[in-house]
């Protein structure tokens, strides 16, 4: 005898939805054992529509850098650092150590004016003879703009402080031909604009003997007429810079002034000052510093390389945390060095 079939059992029920749409269901009557289709789709609430789930999107898998890029990537890394370290270093970074080292030059120069210590000739006031980057006058040029301390010696690490006064020369406001330097470009270039003075202009100069003030004669560049030395008994100063492109001195300027105000005296020297080094005169690099910069090549080298061993093990992100500062400063380090090479008068 032919039973009649159970609509529901072993079938699947036809569900109609909204949108004209059928999704197959099992029927609860069905096999327990047979595992339920999954519903691949399923109504949307606000148009009816149907929306296909989306997949988990996979998960990236880090990889940690190998040996060879992580040498690869440290070498780069002393690259940028360098050339980055360099041009700040001759620019704003150089900008801001030039400012600083006039603040602590003022104050000092300022303290020993008030104790009257200040240096009148190249020996301080306990008879030693004075050690370049001492402040032994204060400059002011009002049509320029300029308010330079002066420190004692010409080479490009005096220069990146501010004018430096030619320790074989008087000091301003005494008899003879005194030599200021001062830098064109870099480091704050505070002689970029005394090409620009005009005969007759005024300005002062400060030392530990007073105020002395001073006339400008002439503005002169390579192959113009050298004025006539100064009487006996009256001064004359010299401001030397470069010429030329910023960064790229090709030549000398030189502002010859002279002493309008009172003859200060000179101090009597009992032993003969030694004459310039090489380092000390217009566009001329400091080789001395070869030592220093090798040294601080080699720090920033170990530091390269232990930064590249911490990414090693311990990811990019975590070892340039912890070495980007180390870098920076060991950067312009070995910057500030190599600076000191180029000539004293960028």
């Amino acid at each position: 005898m032919n039973l009649p079939s159970d609509p529901h059992q072993g079938a699947a029920r036809d569900v109609e939805v909204r949108g004209g749409v059928t999704v197959s269901e099992p029927s609860p009557c069905s096999d327990l054992a047979t595992p339920a289709p999954e519903v691949v789709a399923r109504v949307d609430s606000a148009d009816g529509g149907l929306v296909r789930p989306q997949a988990e999107p996979a998960v990236p898998v880090r990889r940690r850098p190998t040996a060879g890029a992580a040498i690869y990537g440290a070498a780069l890394s002393i690259a940028a650092v360098l050339l980055l370290g360099f041009a700040a270093d001759l620019t704003f970074v150089g900008a801001l150590h030039h400012n600083r080292d006039q603040r602590v030059g003022y104050s000092a120069l300022r303290l020993e004016l008030a104790k009257g210590k200040a240096p009148v000739g190249p020996l301080d006031y306990l008879g030693q003879p004075l050690p370049n980057g001492s402040p032994v006058a204060l400059l002011d040029i009002p049509e320029i703009g300029l308010h330079e301390v002066v420190f004692e010696g010409t080479t490009s690490r005096v220069l990146e402080m501010g004018a430096g006064h030619a320790r074989s020369t008087m000091l301003p406001g005494q008899a003879g031909t005194s030599v200021i330097m001062g830098r064109r470009a870099a480091y704050g270039g505070p002689f970029r604009d005394i090409g620009g003075l005009r005969p007759g202009e005024e300005f002062t100069a400060t030392t530990g003997q007073g105020k002395s003030t001073y006339k400008v004669l002439d503005v002169r560049r390579a192959g113009d007429p050298i004025p006539a030395a100064p009487a006996a008994g009256s001064g004359r100063l010299q401001l030397i810079t470069a010429t030329g492109p910023a960064y790229q001195p090709n030549g000398v300027l030189r502002v010859d002034a002279d002493l309008v105000s009172a003859t200060q005296p000179a101090p009597v020297v009992t032993f003969n000052i030694a004459p310039l080094a090489k380092a000390e005169s217009p566009l001329q690099g400091d080789s001395s510093v070869l030592g220093a910069l090798v040294l601080w090549a080699e720090a920033l080298l170990v530091a390269a390389g232990l930064i590249a061993a911490a990414r090693v093990r311990w990811g990019s992100w975590q070892a340039w945390i912890v070495g980007l500062p180390l870098l920076s400063a060991l950067g312009l380090a070995v910057a500030d060095r190599v600076a000191q090479l180029l000539p004293n008068l960028t």
